[in-house]
């Protein structure tokens, strides 16, 4: 073998791994530990916590109505439960607007910093035993907060993070039916990482810790659901997932605001990394840091990288070798044709998903590549910029 059949192996090899090998270990080796360590039984929970549902927003005026109705909904102890939203920055009337509601705490700053100072800076007033984080638009099933409080029955576990979950309709565009889909591959991950031991990371749609967890995060932080989340890990304790606690939100009108999102979260993604390398380290924590590495590390570094040199090697070798390489060239070729196909019906109604696959996969790791670019050239701001979602039926 030569060495650039080798560095071809190699980097299929890579990329295989990252997006199907590694769901493939995960779940063996759940299976394994499932004939060894059965499954705790449920139990009952003898007395509720206290819970503090912090929603920091910005310019969300549309949205306050439903997510304070679908709050109060929610099937918790009212005694034990507070409303805080807090509208730093927000210059849409959300805070006077917010305050026909006696029951919301408001708290409210002109200044927009970013949604991680603003969660700093609300926590000094949250003295519930655990906190929960939310997003506006992000509405939640009526027992997710009794399906969260749950898990902290575990003294093991610091934080718990709920299942995102993309609204569908009839008239679903390809990038709403595609952020569906990858959450929902993304969700079965998570809850074979955390029967294995620890789910890598929360959504910010919908996530719990400790309070007495909390610590204040560095106000440049782009991903703050995921570095909350890993800070608890530090601290020795478990990320939980409760898939029977959702938050439910519309997809992206389009792929480009999609693109848009995909690609500050791989920027923070390559942030996260250089800030918690600790986790990665195997003689730390083993586990963890083998879940770590297969499910983010290699998504938002190497992998990307490799799409990319995969392409001229294996040109090279599908027309001088020939054979299997060429065969494989032809495949390689049409699944690049196919998300094409997928990108030309962007605006479109994609009754057939089958396009979406391909054309998703490599939205991603283009995001990966931009991100990192743009976390490296320091053009990353830590502000969101708020996308563009479609309308729910």
């Amino acid at each position: 073998m030569t060495s650039i059949e080798l560095l071809f192996w190699m980097l299929a090899s890579l990329i295989i791994y990252t997006y199907i090998g590694y769901a493939i270990v995960l779940f063996i080796m759940v299976k394994i530990k499932s004939l060894f360590v059965s499954k705790p039984a449920s139990s009952t929970v003898e007395e509720w916590p206290s819970l503090t549902l912090v929603v920091p927003c910005y310019n969300e005026i549309d949205f306050l109505d439903d997510k304070i109705r679908n709050s109060e909904a929610l099937n918790y102890p009212k005694d034990k439960l507070k409303l805080v939203f807090v509208t730093d920055g927000s210059d849409d009337g959300s805070e006077q607007y917010l305050s026909k509601y006696p029951q919301v705490s408001t708290y409210h700053s002109p200044v927009r910093a970013g949604k991680i100072a603003a969660i700093n800076r609300v926590m000094p007033f949250v003295d519930s035993d655990i906190v929960v984080y939310t997003d506006a638009n992000a509405m939640l099933n009526q027992e997710a907060l009794r399906n969260i409080a749950r898990y902290f029955e575990n003294p093991l576990v610091g934080c718990v993070a709920g299942e995102k979950r993309i609204y569908q309709n009839e008239k679903d565009k390809a990038s709403n039916a595609g952020e569906g889909l990858y959450w929902k591959y993304e969700s079965t991950l998570k809850r074979w990482s955390f029967e294995l031991n620890s789910t890598v990371g929360a959504a910010g749609e919908l996530f719990a810790i400790r309070t007495e967890l909390y610590e204040d995060t560095e106000l440049d932080v782009i991903l703050d659901d995921f570095m909350l989340s890993l800070s608890v890990v530090k601290k020795g304790y478990k990320i939980a997932y409760a898939h029977d606690a959702y938050a439910e939100e519309t997809g992206s009108a389009d792929i480009t605001e999609e693109m848009k999102r995909k690609v500050r979260i791989c920027a923070g993604g390559i942030q996260s990394i250089l800030r918690t390398t600790s986790l990665l380290n195997p003689f730390n924590k083993p586990l963890f840091a083998f879940q770590y590495f297969s499910h983010r590390f290699l998504r938002w570094t190497f992998t990307p990288l490799a799409l990319l040199l995969l392409i001229p090697v294996h040109l090279y070798l599908g027309f001088s070798s020939g054979g299997v390489y060429a065969v494989l060239l032809v495949l390689h070729v049409l699944f690049y044709l196919a998300g094409l196909g997928g990108w030309m019906l962007k605006r479109r109604q994609l009754k057939n998903k089958f396009l979406f696959v391909p054309f998703y996969f490599l939205m991603m790791n283009i995001s990966a590549l931009l991100g990192a670019k743009r976390y490296f050239m320091g053009t990353q701001s830590v502000l969101w910029e708020k996308t563009k979602r479609l309308e729910a039926a």
